[in-house]
């Protein structure tokens, strides 16, 4: 049950995975948040004082099947996005330090639209935060920069965004590490978790090569929609497969690891030092 739960305040919210993502229990929410003694009745109250909030409950609750002591249920849950919506019509005191956070955040992020730059800093603190090394989170940061630079590109070029980004960016890690990305994270033993969050140093140069160079590639190509970007990025990932098997060669050891950054000896000692 630990992975179909979470616990809120001493208090059981059940969840479930849908489309790749959290999906969280109305009733549950709206019980922790209002201690009323019939959520389900309140939520129908809710939805006649919010006449906006009515309207798009087709888009924000989905019926789904989520564990409980009882075996599979069927209930209307909602995304974090829609929670965050629903917590919104909510006048109870104990929603109001989320509205607030809530404020917070979106004041944040049009800041950072106004100075990108803040993005910027708010990722770095954010790393910091987790425990990541200066010199780490540097070759993080240059990571994305290089990843934005290549996915503008591609923009460019008519590269439909989502699938067809997922596809031109396995072909350069296939290339680049003679594995795709999903093979990757198994190995280092990861599900949901972001891939490069948790690469070693050699892992990220790689990457950024590989991309790097696919953006050069494209230019020079001047690659045009998916599948002469698809070609372009496989010569741009193999430009990283050479020099990471020449390297390899030399140290006598693979660069692709099984060791995710939660369990590396340098994550472990300054997580105990903490």
């Amino acid at each position: 049950m630990d992975s179909q739960l979470v616990v809120f305040k001493g208090k059981q919210i059940r969840r479930t995975l849908h489309n790749n993502e959290w999906w969280f229990s109305i009733v549950d929410v709206v019980a922790v948040l209002t201690d009323s003694v019939d959520p389900n009745g309140y939520i129908k109250d809710m939805r006649r004082r919010d006449d906006e909030l009515s309207k798009g409950w087709g888009q924000i609750a989905t019926p789904l099947s989520v564990q409980t002591e009882g075996g599979l249920q069927k209930m209307n849950c909602a995304n974090t996005e829609g929670i965050f919506r629903i917590i919104q019509s909510i006048p109870s005191p104990k929603a109001e330090p989320f509205k607030r956070w809530l404020a917070k955040v979106g004041y944040e992020r049009v800041r950072e639209i106004e100075n990108p730059e803040l993005g910027t800093q708010r990722t770095r603190v954010l790393y910091k935060a987790k425990g990541y090394s200066d010199d780490w989170i540097e070759k993080r940061m240059r990571g994305i920069a290089i990843r934005e630079e290549l996915t503008d590109e591609w923009k460019k070029r008519n590269v439909k965004e989502k699938k067809e980004y997922e596809i031109l960016t396995a072909e350069i890690a296939k290339a680049a590490f003679g594995i795709t990305p999903g093979t990757h994270k198994k190995l280092k033993g990861l599900k949901r978790e972001n891939l490069r969050d948790h690469m070693n140093d050699l892992e990220l140069i790689f990457s950024m090569l590989g991309e790097a160079a696919t953006t050069e590639i494209t230019r020079v190509d001047d690659a045009q929609g998916f599948h002469q970007s698809k070609n372009a990025a496989r010569k741009g990932g193999a430009v990283a497969g050479t020099a990471r098997k020449d390297l390899e060669k030399k140290i006598g050891k693979k660069v692709v690891s099984g060791e995710n950054y939660m369990t590396t000896p340098e994550k472990v000692k300054r997580l105990r030092n903490k």
